[in-house]
């Protein structure tokens, strides 16, 4: 396939199409990577606990939904916690 007979207009409007439909596709996904829902278990004391979401694992206190500032986009509760 020759590009030599677009016109440079044409090209950039391409590019942009790729680029808006790349970011559609991708942008969406990232979230299913940040919330990880837990199964419904028994502890070991016999209580149980009812499935629900809670954040990725990660090193950090600061982006949870429990933090300070943040959020649970699933109950809308605010955080609480400052963590210092």
């Amino acid at each position: 396939m020759s590009f030599k007979n677009i016109n440079p207009s044409s090209k950039i409007k391409k590019l942009l199409s790729l680029a808006v439909f790349g970011a559609l596709i991708i942008v969406p996904n990232m979230k299913a990577y940040a919330d990880v829902y837990v199964k419904g278990h028994y502890r070991s004391n016999g209580s149980y606990v009812n499935p629900h979401y809670r954040t990725s694992p990660n090193n950090s206190t600061y982006d949870n939904w429990s933090s300070y500032g943040n959020s649970n986009p699933h109950t809308g509760q605010k955080g609480y916690n400052r963590g210092y």
